[in-house]
Formats: structure tokens, sequence, C-alpha cells
């Protein structure tokens, strides 16, 4: 998945609040209130570290999220609600008013791409969302699989963090694994606005890889750490490497690594990829939930 850094912030006009509702308000958030939003997104740690990582990185105001922060407030100015809204929307809701809120208000969105959440909230959320005729340009099934204690350790590998100099090498193989996902060549679309963002997470110490010689053999991104989550995303074995055990021996000297720091990695896989599914199962990995991720047809 999923969610990177960019450098131009939602356009989102006003939203149409539906006349069902007059307790309930949606205010976008702002510094200051990340303490409140951390505490409610820790409710439910594992289906809300990739929001709660771009706050705890970036803060609630920030380019770098690629969308804005909103919160659904009831009337005594509780949380019902935190959502990001933009490139790709997300939301952790206590009720589903709220999550119809934040719908109306994402179909506002200019620059939205990719809805992705737990299949029974994503498909209440885009009931509201395509109301008025918004179409999907793919929908994909997921699962959400959760490692919480490291395997054993076996024969080392040369796993190490990604520096600058190794920069061209993973652009083009990222880029790949996002067309295979989206269809969609972000080279194509925004050559230097992709390179800055895969940049920007070696910059911080985010991507794992080992190369022998020139060679990219294994590359795996955390996309969004907390205390008790590691969220990972962009996981790959060379593919004349693959089925001979080397991309099993850095997952799980990476998990061994990470675990050190977080009580759990998780990551989505496509329910129809059964090698992947097989791969992190191997590792380690098990089944947490259903997620669907639908890119808008923008």
């Amino acid at each position: 998945m999923h969610a990177q850094a960019a450098t131009a912030t939602a356009r989102i006009a006003p939203p149409v609040v539906p006349d069902w509702n007059t307790s309930m308000k949606i205010h976008s958030l702002s510094v200051g209130e990340e303490t409140e939003v951390l505490t409610f997104l820790a409710i439910r740690p594992l289906h809300t570290v990739i929001m709660a990582g771009l706050i705890r990185d970036n803060g609630l105001e920030s380019d770098l999220n690629r969308g804005t922060f909103h919160a659904c407030r009831n009337a005594a100015g509780d949380l019902e609600g935190v959502a990001l809204i933009g490139h790709v929307t997300l939301f952790e809701t206590q009720s589903d008013i709220a999550l119809k809120l934040f719908a109306e208000l994402a179909r506002h969105c200019t620059n939205g791409n990719v809805i992705i959440g737990e299949q029974d909230r994503v498909q209440k959320f885009w009931n509201s969302y395509s109301s008025s005729g918004q179409s999907a340009r793919l929908m994909c099934r997921e699962l959400l699989l959760e490692q919480r204690s490291p395997l054993a350790a076996g024969e080392p590998v040369n796993l190490r963090r990604a520096t600058m100099d190794d920069l061209e090498l993973i652009v083009p193989v990222h880029a790949q694994m996002a067309f295979e996902e989206s269809g969609i060549n972000p080279l194509a679309r925004d050559a230097d606005g992709f390179r800055r963002r895969v940049a920007h997470r070696i910059e911080l110490g985010r991507v794992w890889v080992s190369i022998v010689g020139d060679k990219l053999i294994f590359k795996a991104d955390v996309q969004a750490e907390t205390p008790k989550q590691t969220y990972l995303e962009g996981v790959y074995t060379d593919l004349e490497e693959r089925g001979k055990g080397y991309g099993h021996r850095c997952i799980s000297q990476l998990g061994r690594i990470l675990l050190e720091s977080s009580e759990s990695l998780c990551v989505l896989v496509n329910e129809k990829n059964s090698g992947a599914q097989s791969f992190y199962r191997k590792a380690g990995y098990e089944l947490r939930g259903h997620y669907d991720t639908i890119f808008v047809g923008r």
C-alpha cells in the first residue's frame, strides 16, 4: 500500500452536509490536536497504523501527508471519527453517521486516488461516496497479515538500510510494483514527484535492501511505524532469486530487527496472490482481517 509523501495537499470543496445530521460536525484538524487524535487511533492500533504513522512523522498539517486530516465530533465535542482525505483516503469511525459524513466530504476531493479500509467499512463508505455516480477504476480484495513473534535466527543475509546511493536501483523497482498494483505508472504520471517520495523515505531510514553487486535482490519499505505497529509495503524479491529461500531469509531477518522496537509487523496482500500469502505465512504472519482497496475512476 500505498500511502507515500508528496508535495501538494488535497483540494477539497466545502462538503454538502446531509439533512439527517444535525449534531455531528466535521472540521479539519490542526496543530495542537495530535495527542487527542493519536489517543483515538490507538484504540485499534493495527487498523490505524498508517494514519497514526503519518501524524507521528509529519504532524496533522503537512504536504507530506498528501491530504488533509479531518475530525468528526458529536454534540458533546467528542471524537466519533478521524479521516485522511486526499490522494489516499483512510478513515477510522465509531459510528455509521461519521463514516457517511466522511464519504460525503471525500466525494469533493479533486485529487483522490484510492480508498483503503476494512471490507465492511469500505463498502458502506463507497455506497455513500458513489451515490452521485462516481465510478471505481479498480477494486482489490486484500488480506491483513500480522507477525508478532520473530522467527529463530537462520543463515544471515546482507540486509541493510538503503542510502541515497541506492536510489537509482530502487526507483524503477518501486515504480513497477506500483504499476502492477494500480495500473498506473508513477514515473509516467509524475516522475520527479515519485523520485522525491522514494528519496524521502530513504532519508528517513525506512527502506531496507539487499544488494549484490549492482543488482537489487530484496527490498522492503517501512511505510508507517508506531510503538505498537509497523506497517510494511513494497516488499520485493528479484524474480531470478525467488524460490531459493533468499527472500524468506531477508523478511525473517527484517522481522527480527523491527520487532525489537515494535510489538508487531503488518502487511496487506492481494487475496488472489497465493504466492505472497505463502511467503508471509512461512515468515510467521497470521491473518487478522479482510480489506478492500478501491482506485477511484478519475
